[in-house]
Parts: structure tokens; sequence; C-alpha cells
């Protein structure tokens, strides 16, 4: 009878064993086919992002009078108007005061400027395009700057659900009119808030005065 018991406890710990076994072997192919997944998003990934930079290179060769300059984020960027005077550029803590607009890369206005201003950003701490975001911080006051930015530094490949599609590569011109400290925003808002309005003063017109001549028949 003991016997009988033990046996019934191997045999029971073989199909326990065994069951593992197969529910181990039956998860494989989900990590393969992840994996397989991986490597071809990332196949699509860089045949897109050549596919961009080439289309921008082409566009680079066809204005040949033009100097762009390669940024390390992977974007490309030439000056229309350039300050040699100063040497400041906005950094983190800082405001931003700037208007720009954005095309395609055949040159067709996507955003004209006058929609998009005014533009008032608090460097590093809030969401804007990617390109932006980096480009504004290379500029000092008062330079017009032209980015050619690829779509991952633009809107990606969801565009914004407006009038930029998916994966545009975007042309955005840039002014860059003025920046301060966030503490020197701060303050002169509280003293634009805190100044009344002095109203004009009214101008009283006087009466005209008419004068009567009185005709007297004899």
């Amino acid at each position: 009878m003991k016997n009988s018991k033990q046996i019934a406890i191997v045999f029971f710990m073989l199909l326990l064993i065994s069951s593992c076994k197969q529910q181990q072997d039956a998860r494989r192919p989900i990590s393969q086919a992840s994996g397989s997944f991986m490597k071809k998003s990332i196949a699509r990934n860089k045949k897109l992002v050549a596919t961009e930079e080439t289309k921008i290179q082409t566009l680079i060769k066809s204005n040949p009078n033009v100097v762009y300059l390669a940024s390390k984020k992977g974007y490309w960027y030439s000056y229309e108007t350039r300050n040699e005077i100063d040497t400041l550029t906005p950094k983190k803590g800082d405001v931003a005061f700037f208007d720009y607009e954005i095309k395609d890369l055949k040159g067709t206005i996507i955003y004209s400027e006058l929609e998009l201003r005014p533009q008032i950003y608090y460097v590093d701490k809030q969401n804007i395009m990617m390109g932006l975001r980096d480009g504004i911080k290379l500029m000092r006051k008062n330079e017009k700057v032209n980015f050619l930015f690829p779509s991952n530094m633009g809107y990606g490949y969801h565009g914004d659900d407006k009038k930029i599609g998916t994966n545009q590569p975007l042309i955005c011109t840039v002014t860059l009119r003025d920046f301060k400290s966030e503490a020197q925003y701060k303050k002169e808002s509280q003293l634009k808030v805190k100044t009344p309005t002095v109203a004009p003063p009214v101008k009283l017109e006087t009466p005209a005065v008419i004068e009567t001549t009185d005709t007297i028949t004899q």
C-alpha cells in the first residue's frame, strides 16, 4: 500500500513537471515574434530617416548660395538675419518671445506667421516641437533662422491632426524677437497689472456763439 502511494506521488510530480514544460514551450513563439517585430520596426525607422535626409539634402543642394549648418540633433539650419554683436542665447529659466511659420519642403506655407503669433515660450519647460525646443537655444536676439526638420524633430508619425501629415519633414522660419529671465518677465507682468491705466483728459468743446443782427425798419 505504501509503495502504491509513493508511485502515485511520483507519477503526479512527473505530470506536473511535464505540464509546466509544455506551458513554457508554448510561450516561446510570443517572445520570438516580439523580437522580430522590434527588428522590423527599427529597420523601417532607419529607412524612413534615410529617405527624409535624402529629401533635405536635395533641397540644400538646390540652394547652393545658402550656407546650411548641421546640428548635432539631426536637423539643418541657415541664417536669414544674423546677430554678430550679442553672445547670449536663451537657456532654461528664460522666457523667449518669437514668431515663426511652417512650410513643407516644397515651400508651401502650412501655418503662416500671422496664424501662429504671438509665441511666448518658457525655455525647456513647455511641450513644443522638439526641433524648435533645441533650435531656439542656438539663436541670439533679433536673429531669423530657417530650420530644416526631419519628421522625428517635428510632429513624427501622428502629425498634428490638422494640417501636418504623417512623417512630414518641415521648414520652420523663426525670428527670435527677445528673451529674458522668468523673474524679470514676472516682475514686468506684475507691474503692468498694478499700474492703473490713466484715461486721457477729456477735451471740452466750447459751444459756438451765434451772433444775430437785428434790423430795425424805420
